[in-house]
């Protein structure tokens, strides 16, 4: 068996869930999800908690096994509590603000860049300390939303300038090293 997809999913107290023909619904305080899983899975609600089961131990149906597991644990988990991404920019100068819905980024070019999040994820600027908050409960919506903001200016390693997550740690290079006299 595996070891994620063996283990099920409880459902806390205020979560509902729903299974038909292979979608699976799951509605919360924070909002509703819901997703096809794979027809060789089999996912049962069983009193308070889901159970996903694979037909064979062919390699697939074990690598399935597992993901399935997976994304019905992030479903529930996002409508109940929600997900929370943290980003901070570093570099004199780089801030950002919301005009609205839009996230104005000034990164160092020549204009600043306007990003729009996807529907169900929500932007947040802490301008103070130049935080950037990314929320939903579409765990995939907000890591991406996350990983394309990062990507307009992603970290050098000389200086430490750029957008990165709050738990990330740069490996700073050195720079030019001074040399003799030279003639």
């Amino acid at each position: 068996m595996s070891k994620i997809g063996k283990k099920p999913v409880i459902v806390p107290s205020g979560v509902k869930v729903d299974i038909k023909d292979g979608q699976i619904s799951i509605t919360g305080p924070k909002g509703n999800l819901s997703r096809l899983t794979h027809e060789d899975m089999t996912v049962a609600l069983e009193g308070e908690t889901i159970v996903v089961t694979r037909p064979s131990d062919n390699k697939k149906h074990r690598s399935l096994h597992g993901l399935t597991r997976s994304l019905i644990q992030n479903m529930v988990t996002g409508v109940n509590v929600g997900f929370t991404i943290t980003l901070e920019i570093n570099g004199i100068g780089y801030r950002a603000e919301m005009k609205g819905s839009l996230l104005e980024l000034h990164l160092g070019f020549s204009h600043p860049i306007m990003f729009r999040a996807a529907e169900g994820v929500t932007l947040d600027v802490v301008p103070k300390v130049n935080k950037i908050i990314v929320t939903g409960i579409n765990k995939e919506l907000v890591g991406s939303a996350a990983a394309e903001i990062r990507s307009l200016r992603p970290p050098e390693p000389y200086k430490g300038k750029g957008i990165k997550y709050d738990y990330e740690t740069i490996r700073r290079k050195a720079g030019k090293a001074a040399v003799g006299s030279g003639v």
